[in-house]
């Protein structure tokens, strides 16, 4: 599976509905979105919800979640949304937004209209659930788990989700982050995927594989998917996970990293408001792979989780902290190099120094290398030395200096560099 070049690199910023809040408000943010350099914009559920008020509980999957709509008439909500949809792509900003169709609200009305598109259990909708062994951990009472698989009346319920899916093409939506997407058929993607690039050829999708077999990423990319997830977030620089898994699929579909996630607790919170650490682990998010994705509030060092229930924008943090020219210098890099625009072949340099973690990552085909070195200790300064960087980059031209931050004018072949608390440095070359 391939995608465009005109779609790389995937700058992804996520619009968190209940925290950008009215629909009416979302335009209002497109200039910094813009500034920073990102080129997609995410936008998690914003349909009607179930009694729980989540917006991965859909109730009904053409209306729009109160907190979006705030008095607003469907019709009117559905115009707004085209309108931001038109606007952002005359920025350059492509739209996507999230398909979920593993599960509905329990108090759907498809649950009544269509009972044999669910799965069953004690002769009751099963709820979906998590199990460790055969002990289930975690019940979502609110939730209806779609049986997309056996369905007695299987051809309805695909076409139902294909109605839904080019609802949202003639709305404007260039791509789709399918939800879990693990847990649905391959089939039934293959079925949706290429029934939406009939509609729209140049439709993106993305599959959100968090969490599941390796195997199960390799499905999702043969049932057509353009773009995966990786989970570099939780990479220590150290333990082979993380580069066995990027090695695995790095050929054959690009991944998405990002440094925090609505799923995940705030960055600044976690990283004690290092803001360093916090500039660190983005960058090399940015360079890592393919796409890299932040969410709403990430640029101002926001300190609160994001909630699918009850965020609001009453939420929005005055923190003082702005990253954002930093997160447009790293993007509008990744911009520039083509190294950085796929999952390109990475290979993790020795150090002499452990709390110094470095990779060089190769081009596939214009001749181009970035060595990227990180300090991973975020409270002191430490030495990073090699000899002779040809050794590393051949023979190549100028070895130039491509950090964000305090960019050398001059790389010398043997290379000694103190770096500050969590700093990363950026080195390119290529072939003449």
């Amino acid at each position: 599976m391939s995608i465009s070049p005109d779609n790389l690199p995937i700058l992804i910023y996520n619009l968190f509905p209940l925290l950008a809040g009215s629909i009416t408000n979302w335009e209002s943010h497109l200039d910094r979105i813009f500034r920073m350099g990102f080129n997609w914009i995410f936008i998690n559920p914003f349909n009607f919800p179930g009694f729980s008020g989540s917006m991965y509980s859909i109730k009904d999957y053409y209306g729009f979640h109160p907190k979006v709509s705030a008095g607003l008439s469907d019709g009117e909500v559905r115009h707004i949304l085209m309108d931001f949809i038109r606007k952002s792509k005359s920025m350059g900003i492509k739209v996507m937004a999230d398909l979920v169709i593993n599960h509905t609200a329990i108090d759907s009305p498809l649950t009544h209209q269509h009972p044999r598109w669910y799965q069953m259990e004690n002769g009751k909708i099963k709820n979906p659930c998590v199990k460790e062994g055969d002990i289930v951990t975690v019940i979502w009472g609110d939730l209806a788990e779609i049986d997309n698989l056996n369905s007695p009346d299987k051809e309805n319920l695909w076409n139902y989700w294909l109605n839904l899916l080019e609802y949202y093409i003639d709305l404007g939506f260039d791509g789709f982050r399918c939800d879990a997407a693990y847990q649905v058929p391959s089939l039934l993607w293959k079925f949706l995927i290429e029934k939406g690039k009939e509609k729209n050829k140049d439709t993106v999708f993305f599959a959100e594989n968090l969490g599941c077999e390796l195997k199960d990423t390799l499905n999702l990319i043969s049932a057509g998917f353009d773009v995966i997830f990786n989970s570099s977030k939780y990479w220590d620089f150290e333990q082979p996970w993380c580069l066995k898994q990027y090695n695995a699929t790095h050929k054959i579909a690009p991944s998405v990293s990002f440094a925090e996630s609505h799923d995940t607790p705030r960055l600044a919170r976690e990283l004690n408001f290092k803001w360093d650490c916090i500039k660190m682990r983005y960058l090399f998010s940015a360079l890592f792979s393919a796409g890299v994705m932040i969410p709403m509030g990430f640029e101002f060092g926001f300190s609160k989780k994001l909630d699918v229930v009850s965020t609001s924008d009453n939420d929005w943090e005055h923190t003082g902290v702005d990253l954002t020219d930093y997160i447009r210098t790293c993007n509008l890099t990744k911009r520039e190099y083509r190294i950085f625009h796929n999952d390109t072949p990475i290979e993790v340099l020795h150090t002499q120094n452990k709390n110094v973690f470095a990779f060089l990552k190769s081009g596939f085909d214009n001749g181009e290398k970035a060595v990227v070195i990180i300090n991973k200790d975020s409270a002191h300064y430490q030495e990073f030395y090699h000899h002779n960087l040809q050794d590393i980059f051949g023979f190549y031209a100028d070895i130039i200096d491509i950090s964000p931050e305090y960019p050398m004018d001059h790389v010398p072949c043997q290379f000694h560099y103190n770096l500050r608390p969590c700093q990363a440095k950026v080195l390119y070359s290529r072939l003449k």
